[in-house]
């Protein structure tokens, strides 16, 4: 029952492979080429709120190139991972390595870039981007930060608004401290003349969302350093009563506005409050925005990997060809030595590569595993703690035989005695996978993810599959007999053959020669 229940959940996970139309697992850059890059925080100390705010901005970004099924990851506390499977871009390793620019910059004029949203009437803007932007972030701020005076004194040149005008959502334009920007929202629909920076991310101490005492609906406060909080002084005291759309600021993050708000009031002492159409998710998203700017960490390149897909491809033969080496060898001592019991391990090896397969394929599709070179590595291993448990299981009923016991009896008694030692070698093998992907880096962590599933459904297919599959092997004239093919015949294990018939055998035996 056990046995016909474990081959119904495989031919179930085989289903919903076919159902989904996946049928191969999802291979890790070493297989299919590609670059990975690996950036240190140079920053003294690296908050790891700020370490994974970075880590979402960069995943933006370069998502923002177009380059698909990317993958950002923070790895210990001060580094990034970035895996572009088939890509092979210099400008990917400046781009993931530059320091987000966050800055505070008027907004001179706007307009609509597209039919499907006008541009907003109550000066707040589209709050904050729930898809990455659609163009490669412009380059880090240069030119020097003018005095807020001179930000307030600026008017837009002719140059200026002729740029404006053909400019479409999605160019780059420079991104420079002194001079006009001009940027759309996340989603490309309102574009914005801005003026020069007047505050910069460096000089916002914190950000935090909520919903006041009184109120219904979040917003955003903001607490600036005592240089911010004299400009922001300044910028808002300066824009309360002009005509919109000169009364409002832009919150500018990558060339990305993030937000457009309404000066109502002149905001002294440093705090501020954003309101709009925010909801709780929004808010609390600009406010991490916001606290990331203002704790930006400097990223170098610490190390940068570039793959072909041909050297990917001629690893996973290579790697498929020593695992079908090794299965080889264990099928060849498991036919030699236990002769017909060979074909136990060979159905138990075959139940365990279907799970192992299907499981890595299911996986890729929901947790996003990614079968590389290391993880094949761990599943060639698994070959042989598989085999481990067949050999364990086996001597343990050639044993209990030895002591006299008979075959069907030996079967069960010989699994009771086996089964705590594979349950022990197993959960040890279970125990190094689990710390060694805990405590590894990289690549590794597949070896270790790939050593404790084979480890579990090692378990599995010894429990539901191969003493089971033993038991109803025992009751056939074959193996049940002792043939000689069988591997459980009385010469090759060193009995008589009533002993392995069982001792009632021998007894009925003497009391027919004494009658």
């Amino acid at each position: 029952m056990v046995l016909l229940l474990l081959l119904v959940v495989i031919g179930l996970m085989f289903g919903i492979m076919a159902a989904t139309k996946t049928w191969t697992p999802k291979l890790g850059l070493d297989l299919q080429g590609g670059m990975t890059i690996t950036l240190n925080a140079t920053n003294k100390t690296v908050p790891a709120e700020s370490l994974e705010l970075a880590k979402n901005i960069i995943q933006q970004r370069v998502d923002g190139l177009g380059v698909g099924e990317a993958s950002v990851a923070t790895q210990g506390d001060r580094h990034i991972v970035v895996s572009a499977p088939n890509v092979q871009r210099d400008d990917l390793v400046q781009l993931v390595g530059a320091t987000a620019q966050l800055a505070f910059r008027p907004v001179l004029t706007y307009s609509a870039a597209g039919a499907s949203a006008p541009p907003p009437k109550d000066g707040t803007g589209p709050g904050l981007p729930t898809a990455p932007p659609s163009a490669a972030p412009p380059a880090e701020g240069e030119g020097a930060l003018l005095p807020i005076e001179a930000v307030l004194a600026y008017q837009p040149t002719q140059a200026d608004t002729d740029g404006f005008a053909a400019y479409e959502c999605g160019s780059k334009t420079p991104d420079a401290f002194d001079t006009v920007l001009f940027a759309c929202d996340d989603a490309g629909t309102t574009k914005y003349l801005l003026g020069p920076v007047a505050i910069t991310g460096q000089e916002l101490n914190t950000a935090a969302s909520g919903i006041p005492q009184g109120q219904f609906a979040p917003v955003v406060t903001l607490e600036f350093n005592s240089e911010g909080s004299a400009a922001l002084s300044t910028l808002t005291g300066a824009l309360v009563g002009k005509p919109e759309p000169t009364n409002m600021f832009a919150i500018v993050l990558d060339g990305v506005v993030q937000s457009a708000a309404t000066a109502n009031e002149k905001i002294p002492g440093g705090r501020a409050q954003i309101s709009g159409n925010f909801t709780e998710a929004s808010a609390a998203s600009l406010a991490n925005v916001l606290k990331f700017g203002s704790l930006p960490l400097t990223f170098e390149p610490s190390q940068v990997e570039s793959v072909s897909a041909t050297l990917g491809g001629e690893q996973l033969r290579v790697g498929l060809i020593a695992g079908l080496i090794g299965l080889a060898i264990v099928m060849a001592y498991c036919f030699a030595y236990y002769r017909g019991l060979g074909f136990v391990v060979l159905g138990s090896l075959l139940v365990a590569a279907l799970a192992t397969y299907s499981s890595m394929v299911l996986l890729g599709s929901v947790v996003g595993f990614s079968l590389n070179l290391p993880a094949i590595a761990g599943a060639i291993v698994a070959i042989g703690i598989t085999a481990d448990s067949f050999v364990i299981y086996f001597e343990r009923i050639r044993d209990e035989i030895r002591d006299g016991r008979s075959l069907r009896s030996a079967i069960d008694t010989g699994w009771t005695k086996a089964r705590p030692t594979i349950v022990v070698a197993d959960l040890v093998s279970l125990l190094s996978a689990v710390v060694l992907f805990v405590l590894a880096v990289g690549g590794v962590k597949g070896f270790a993810f790939t050593l404790g599933l084979t480890t579990l459904i090692d378990l599995a297919v010894i429990f539901f599959f191969t003493h089971p599959l033993m038991q109803l092997l025992g009751r056939t004239k074959f193996f049940g007999e002792g043939h000689k093919l069988s591997g459980l015949d009385a010469t090759h294990m060193g009995v008589s053959r009533d002993s392995l018939l069982g001792r009632r055998t021998r007894r009925t035996t003497r009391i027919a020669q004494e009658a």
